[in-house]
């Protein structure tokens, strides 16, 4: 994938998946496998040994990464794509359907 479209800190709706219609925060980006990490969304169990970190250990529960073709981004309670603009010398994100610039 040439360029994400999706950046950490966005607010995403899952559309496709066993998470469908979900909403969250995006955790993570991994660019190399076009993925996305998304808060409270295909929760992973790791059953974790006892550590200093973790002094107890048991069952930790997780996110897992999913692909980022199946988030889509929301601007005003709305899930909608994301396109490219020039603003002058910057190249900024603008929301498809409202053809607002996003940051």
């Amino acid at each position: 994938m040439s360029t994400m479209k999706i950046k950490k800190g966005d607010l995403v709706k899952v559309i496709a998946g066993a998470d469908k219609d979900k909403e969250g925060k995006v955790l993570a980006v991994n660019k190399e496998n076009g993925t996305v990490l998304v808060e409270g969304v295909n929760m992973r169990t790791k059953h974790a040994k006892p550590s200093a970190s973790n002094p107890e250990g048991g069952i930790i529960h997780q996110e897992g990464p999913i692909d980022a073709s199946n988030v889509m981004y929301i601007h005003k309670g709305e899930a909608t794509r994301v396109g490219f603009k020039m603003d002058g010398d910057k190249k900024v994100r603008v929301a498809k359907k409202t053809g607002e610039v996003i940051d």
